[in-house]
């Protein structure tokens, strides 16, 4: 049986390792999954959202940009009504202190000022909203109780508000998937035992109706993750996802063992010249409370 506090600190101890390299190898790979996820979340200028799990910012700050009204979007003029309308906010969350603190960095960064940040867990939102738009981009496949975490976001839903959420899809169409068996042979890690579970058909659309959402649909997204080199595919796998703390503590010949064999799993998915395009797969779904 899963230790779920011990899933939650190995979580977060990993995400705060891996967030100086998340942003980099993995942007441009999710990018078609975050546009669709954005898309059926259905964003208006005014929406209060809530982005769970929100990593380093990759949807938060799309969602900021997309429910400030035109015009004064950014910097210090942000929070003043346009045409009497206010602009909306995002709170962006994560258990991850790291990734709290990247996405604050980003807000600035961007002049956004209608994001703030709370550093909580997707099972317990320490925010009572409510919030008409709650998003969450490929994070319920790290919570070791997703059934809790849907209910919280159900919970700071205003009635009639949407939910938006994403995760990986089945195990057979994501051609890196052997990277958990890859660091599994070598450290019980406790990452994702159960990572691709919500990808099976009808999970994750399962999940909201069971937590009491509406008007629920999902549609599927085949992409591929093209990466330039040995060297891009490494960082994306042991530095910038969810096994970079169990890497960090590989000494040199376990490390190079892994890779190795990691690249070994990814053969087939080499090109000529010396890049890779893998087959991936993404779940995105949605919903209403009532």
């Amino acid at each position: 049986m899963m230790d779920a506090r011990r899933h939650r600190l190995v979580q977060r101890r990993g995400w705060d390792r891996a967030v100086a390299d998340y942003e980099r190898f993995w942007s441009r790979q999710l990018a078609p999954a975050h546009a669709l996820l954005l898309r059926h979340a259905d964003l208006t200028p005014g929406d209060d959202v809530i982005d769970v799990a929100c990593g380093t910012g990759m949807i938060t700050l799309p969602a900021a940009a997309s429910v400030a009204y035109p015009g004064p979007a950014t910097g210090a003029a942000a929070a003043i009504p346009v045409g009497g309308h206010r602009s909306g906010d995002v709170t962006a969350t994560d258990l991850s202190p790291a990734m709290v603190a990247a996405v604050e960095a980003r807000a600035r960064w961007a002049g956004l000022t209608n994001i703030r940040s709370v550093r909580c867990g997707a099972e317990e939102l320490a925010v009572d909203g409510p919030f008409d738009r709650a998003l969450c981009s490929l994070g319920l496949m790290y919570v070791p109780d997703p059934m809790r975490a849907v209910a919280e976001m159900h919970r700071v839903l205003r009635p009639g508000g949407r939910i938006a959420v994403s995760v990986w899809g089945e195990r057979r169409r994501c051609g890196w998937a052997e990277l958990f068996g890859v660091v599994e042979r070598r450290v019980a890690s406790d990452v994702c035992p159960l990572f691709f579970a919500l990808g099976a058909p009808g999970a994750l659309t399962s999940l909201l109706r069971k937590a009491g959402f509406v008007d629920i649909g999902d549609e599927r997204l085949s992409t591929e993750l093209c990466y330039a080199d040995d060297d891009e595919v490494i960082g994306a796998a042991f530095l910038g996802g969810p096994v970079a703390l169990a890497y960090a503590h590989f000494d040199q010949p376990t490390r190079a063992g892994a890779e190795r064999e990691y690249l070994e799993s990814l053969a087939g998915h080499r090109t000529g010249s010396g890049s890779y395009r893998v087959p991936g797969e993404f779940v995105i779904a949605w919903a209403r409370r009532p």
